[in-house]
């Protein structure tokens, strides 16, 4: 009933896990989120800003609280292969079987991955998906090998 349970073996034999995000792009949405900060901090201390009732404050620490909460997720994000399954520590975490993955493929931007993280696009059996992120070359090199023997049991 159906196709074999697809099964893959990380590189080093039991799991493989590093950082979702380069260095550099960690850095980068620092910089971003406390440039943000700031000068939230330097309207709301100069009185530019008014009141919650009045203006759009609420929205702003709203807005402000989501880039916090974002740049968090990145600086803490994981990805880790195992025998079982792909899963990634995020704002939420991601996990995906390995038994009914159909399909899958590495996304790259080939001499920029110090910037933009290579990411693992996977699909089901039955249509979901999902990506994960990955930064370092154990990661990287295990989603290219998951991609192609996943393309070669499937033959999609």
């Amino acid at each position: 009933m159906g196709p074999e349970p697809f099964r893959f073996t990380p590189g080093n034999g039991s799991a493989i896990e590093g950082a979702a995000f380069s260095p550099f792009f960690k850095l980068l949405a620092t910089l971003i989120v406390g440039a943000c900060s700031a000068w939230f901090y330097a309207l709301w201390n100069a009185g530019a800003l008014g009141s919650a009732r009045t203006t759009g404050t609420g929205w702003l620490i709203a807005g402000l609280a989501i880039m916090v909460w974002t740049w968090w997720a990145i600086i803490t994000s994981r990805t880790r292969i195992d025998a079982k399954g792909l899963h990634q520590r995020w704002m939420w975490n991601k996990e995906m079987p390995l038994d009914d993955l159909a399909y899958g493929k590495l996304i790259r931007v080939r001499g920029l991955e110090w910037l933009i993280a290579p990411r693992l696009y996977v699909r089901t059996l039955l249509g979901k998906f999902a990506v994960f992120y990955g930064a370092t070359p154990e990661l990287i090199a295990d989603f290219e090998r998951l991609a192609a023997e996943l393309k070669a049991q499937r033959g999609l």
